[in-house]
C-alpha cells in the first residue's frame, strides 16, 4: 500500500492523529529531503528516501515502485498531500504500477494552520492561489488573481516569494488593490508549526512591498475582513 500523507507543518502537534499512525505504520518513508528530515526525530527506526527539489516525478515512482512490490509506503508531503502535494501525481503513474494501491491521508494545509495563528480569516468564502509560475504559466496566475480579487473572496497566496521570483507578490498586491483599499487588512504566517514560527499583521498598501520567503503564507482579506483584538477576523455575516 501506497499512503500519500499530508504532515501538515511536520511537528507532532501539527500532524492528525491518522497521518501520523499512517507514517507508523510503514517501514519506508519517501519525501522531499526537508520534510524527511521534520520526521526523523519522531521515527527513528524507519528507513528514508529523500529527493531534491524539481524531483518530484522521481520521488513518485520510487514510492510507487516499492508499494507494488509489497512494501506499504509512505510518500509524505507538508501540509495536505492533495493541495500543492504529491496525491495527484502518483495517480497519474500508478497506471504503470498496477500493484500499488493508493490511500491518501488528509494533513492541515498552511491554509488552515496560518488562518489559525493569524485568528479566523477564513470565516466566510475564500481563493487558495500559488504564485509559483514553475508548473503553471504567470498568464493563468494573473487570470485566477484577478477573478480572486474583482469576487471580493479572501484570498491565500502560496510560493508568494523567492530567489528568482522577487515581485510575484508585489504583482499580486496590485491586481487586488484595483478592487481593495490600500487598508485592507492582510496577514503573514511564517514557518507554521516550526521553530522560528511568526505571524504579523499589516495592511494591503503595505504588503506590497513587503519581502517574504518560501515559508510564509500570505493571507489578503476582503472588504469586511478586521482587526479585532489583534487578530485578522473575517466576519461570517451573523446578526449581533
Amino acid at each position: 500500500m501506497l499512503y500519500i500523507v499530508g504532515i501538515g507543518s511536520g511537528s507532532p502537534d501539527g500532524m492528525t492523529a491518522e497521518a501520523f499512525n499512517a507514517v507508523k505504520a510503514c517501514p519506508l518513508i519517501v519525501g522531499y529531503t526537508v520534510y524527511c528530515d521534520l520526521l526523523r526525530p519522531l521515527f527513528p527506526e524507519k528507513s528514508f528516501r529523500t529527493t531534491g527539489m524539481r524531483q518530484e516525478k522521481e520521488r513518485v515512482i520510487f514510492a510507487l515502485e516499492q508499494a507494488a512490490c509489497g512494501l506499504d509506503t509512505a510518500l509524505i508531503c507538508s501540509g495536505d498531500a492533495g493541495v500543492y502535494g504529491m496525491a495527484a501525481l502518483a495517480y497519474e503513474l500508478a497506471e504503470n504500477y498496477p500493484g500499488a494501491q493508493i490511500k491518501v491521508i488528509a494533513g492541515v494545509t498552511a491554509a488552515l494552520s496560518g488562518a489559525a495563528l493569524l485568528g479566523s480569516p477564513l470565516t466566510n468564502d475564500l481563493a487558495v492561489i500559488s504564485l509559483s509560475d514553475l508548473l503553471t504559466p504567470w498568464d493563468i496566475i494573473e487570470k485566477r488573481l484577478e477573478c480572486a480579487a474583482a469576487a471580493d473572496l479572501v484570498t491565500v497566496l502560496y510560493n508568494p516569494m523567492s530567489h528568482k521570483r522577487t515581485d510575484n507578490l508585489r504583482k499580486a498586491c496590485e491586481k487586488f488593490l484595483k478592487y481593495r483599499s490600500a487598508d485592507t487588512p492582510c496577514g503573514l504566517a511564517s514557518n507554521i508549526g516550526r521553530e522560528g514560527e511568526s505571524s504579523r499583521i499589516l495592511p494591503l498598501g503595505e504588503l506590497k512591498d513587503t519581502v517574504v520567503d518560501m515559508f510564509t503564507t500570505v493571507f489578503i482579506g476582503n472588504s469586511v475582513t478586521l482587526v479585532i483584538g489583534g487578530k485578522l477576523v473575517t466576519p461570517r455575516g451573523y446578526r449581533l
